[in-house]
């Protein structure tokens, strides 16, 4: 039986107007009042933009914000659970953006740091939030605040390439991932959806074959192996579809829906479900099924 379902917020359960489904919704609130099925909300934007969304789902577990690097009740104060970015390494990271003459964010303390205006404002708050400071040396954000992680937005055709540069230059430090086309995110070394999802499952004692994920992007591919069950929506990456036990409809189709009424409240299972290959569960072989 499901008793933990994570869902991954953009792509999957909203659209650019970030608008929730009737069908989808509904879906959710049915999971909930069977009283067996605990639902929470990971992502990787920061906790005070998708409280308000798990408010309005009826959601009171804790949330899986920054792409893990936060684990938040919206009934709590302090987090649970955080990681934050070493000072030292989020000071290499602005010297390689200086290097690199990319455009680059910084979350810290519930706050989004911006040293410039590239974009309108009203791109910036879609994609980071309406908490947006200006600033002009990020440099000092890092010696007054406590970042949690950093944000690049890419041109499309050169995400690839900024992803890898990242991830090798600064291997065993930060963990790179990506969330959208025009964006890649580092977060600290060991912070990643899977790993959140694993705490905050122990956390409910909760076995991991009775935990389900679903998400749409590269940054849901660690919580969707973890997962007994892993979800990936039909407007998902080829990456994340790999490794996925079930493809859903897309989520313009209300995948999220489909997926929750089949598996949870009419409490199927994927027909001929293989396990992934390595080495995407390596991580992962100790843990208790």
């Amino acid at each position: 039986m499901i008793r933990l379902v994570a869902l991954d917020v953009d792509g999957t359960l909203v659209g650019d107007d970030l608008t929730i489904s009737s069908r989808v919704h509904a879906a959710i609130q049915a999971v909930q009042q069977t009283g067996d099925t605990i639902v929470t909300l990971a992502t990787g934007r920061m906790f005070d933009f998708v409280a308000p969304m798990a408010k309005s789902l009826g959601i009171t577990a804790p949330l899986i914000c920054y792409q893990g690097g936060m684990i938040k009740s919206i009934l709590d104060t302090a987090p649970l659970y955080q990681m934050i970015m070493p000072s030292d390494v989020m000071h290499q990271v602005l010297a390689w953006q200086w290097k690199r003459n990319t455009r680059l964010v910084l979350y810290a303390d519930d706050d989004v740091f911006l040293t410039e205006r590239t974009y309108s404002e009203a791109y910036y708050r879609y994609f980071l939030g309406n908490r947006l400071v200006w600033v002009d040396d990020l440099a000092t954000v890092v010696e007054e605040h406590t970042p949690i992680k950093f944000v690049v937005f890419v041109d499309p055709d050169e995400a690839e390439t900024i992803r890898d540069e990242l991830a090798q230059q600064f291997d065993g430090r930060i963990e790179v991932t990506r969330s959208h086309q025009e964006v890649v995110e580092g977060n600290p070394a060991g912070v990643s959806k899977g790993n959140a999802l694993q705490w905050l499952a122990a956390y409910l004692s909760i076995r991991r074959t009775e935990a389900m994920a679903i998400g749409d992007h590269d940054n849901d591919i660690s919580m969707v192996i973890w997962a007994g069950l892993g979800v990936a929506m039909g407007n998902a990456s080829p990456a994340l579809k790999a490794v996925a036990d079930w493809i859903a409809p897309p989520m313009e189709q209300d995948g999220v829906a489909a997926a929750l009424e089949r598996f949870v409240l009419r409490k199927e299972r994927p027909v001929n479900r293989e396990e992934v290959p390595p080495p995407y569960r390596r991580s992962y072989t100790n843990d208790p099924a």
